[in-house]
């Protein structure tokens, strides 16, 4: 009986949708969509003590406020893969300034952090599609979608996880640390990044995409 009741209640309620004009059914499903996006396929950094040793080694990385700059051998070289990656990201980011500065930031924060910036783009794309302002589920946040208890543990009360620069560079410092832990294992990382350790689906995921939209292999002069 309770079936057949909430049956009748969908039923009622695509009669109802149907009744509505045109218009309003288009204006609803963008909102929807909108929503449906704004969801981003981050899970959770597990929060987990720290030995002082490794506390005081991100404590100073993510306190570093060196201008992100492109670190290649050549000036050319550099241009080359800032042009390439900016053709690649030009309908998620339109502003060209805007987007060659993300560029710029992810390359200087992965190369920091001894990453490889594709991968980070790769992962970037999974977790906020490159959206700034994403915030997850359980409050990730950003385009790396960090967790907010890191800049307690790390951090200080004045970093906004919603900046550039501090987002880029708490996500791969928190991503090297989980690579140091694995022992160079950047699947088994990944996996911690996302709180999915175990789980293929999100190692696949960003390695995927790194693959597909990411690679870079430089042109030979």
């Amino acid at each position: 009986m309770l079936n057949l009741f909430r049956w009748l209640q969908c039923l009622s309620l695509c009669k109802k949708w149907l009744s509505l004009p045109k218009i309003i059914q288009i204006a609803c499903l963008a909102l929807f969509g909108a929503l449906v996006s704004s969801v981003c396929f981050a899970g959770s950094q597990i929060e987990a003590p720290l030995s002082n040793s490794v506390k005081a080694l991100m404590q100073r990385s993510v306190s570093d406020r060196a201008v992100p700059t492109l670190t290649f051998v050549t000036e050319e070289e550099g241009s080359a893969w800032l042009n390439a990656m900016s053709q690649r990201l030009k309908k998620r980011m339109p502003d060209t300034a805007y987007r060659e500065d993300f560029l710029r930031t992810v390359h200087y924060e992965a190369s920091r952090a001894g990453l490889d910036p594709q991968m980070v783009l790769g992962l970037i794309q999974i977790e906020s599609g490159f959206k700034k302002y994403a915030v997850s589920s359980v409050g990730a946040r950003g385009f790396m979608q960090v967790m907010p208890f890191w800049v307690q543990s790390i951090g200080a009360s004045d970093h906004n996880l919603f900046l550039l620069r501090t987002n880029l560079r708490y996500g791969c410092t928190i991503l090297r640390h989980y690579v140091d832990m694995e022992h160079g294992d950047l699947y088994r990382a990944l996996g911690r990044y996302n709180g999915s350790l175990g789980k293929p689906q999100y190692p696949n995921l960003v390695l995927g995409a790194w693959r597909k939209h990411w690679n870079y292999a430089p042109k030979s002069i």
